[in-house]
């Protein structure tokens, strides 16, 4: 009965971190896309530390195979890793403040990194402090459309979960 427990749950998660992956495949606005908050949900809800990371990595390789790929995935998928890190450690309280806090966070660290990375890989920006300051200076219009999305599809997420937990309490009885 346990492992029936925990196969309920995981695939529940599993099957939510999958969904939200695919609305990265549809028509959205530009970086309005679910990346953080897959990373957090699964840093948070899985106990099993491979699943944490593996399943949304998975996620995101699956969506990118369509997606395409570029210069600074690297930095995407680095990113990626730290926030599943955050939602470990940061959301262990299923609390609105903490995931909001931890969203925010991940919205600025997936910023800082992604745009290094870009700096870093692209021969766009001199490679020089000065074009380090102006690859983040350029950056900084499209922030907030991260940070809005990075919110909703974590209140989605986390939302969605908490619900689904009070209306069948077997997922709430094990950790998967």
């Amino acid at each position: 009965m346990k492992s029936e427990l925990i196969t309920n749950r995981f695939g529940v998660i599993t099957g939510m971190i999958l969904a939200a992956a695919f609305f990265r495949l549809i028509p959205h606005p530009p970086n309005f896309a679910p990346i953080a908050a897959m990373a957090l949900f699964g840093g948070a809800y899985f106990s099993r530390k491979w699943a944490a990371f593996v399943v949304p990595l998975t996620a995101m390789f699956i969506t990118d195979l369509f997606l395409g790929y570029h210069v600074t995935l690297w930095a995407v998928y680095l990113s990626f890793v730290f926030i599943v890190v955050i939602g470990m450690t940061m959301i262990k309280q299923k609390k609105i403040g903490n995931i909001f806090f931890a969203s925010v966070i991940s919205s600025v660290l997936f910023f800082v990194v992604t745009n290094f990375g870009f700096w870093l890989s692209d021969t766009y920006y001199d490679m020089t402090g000065a074009g380090l300051v102006a690859c983040y200076t350029a950056a900084i219009p499209f922030f907030h459309q991260t940070l809005l999305s990075d919110l909703f599809f974590a209140a989605v997420l986390f939302g969605a979960y908490e619900i689904l937990k009070a209306k069948f309490p077997i997922l709430a009885q094990v950790k998967s």
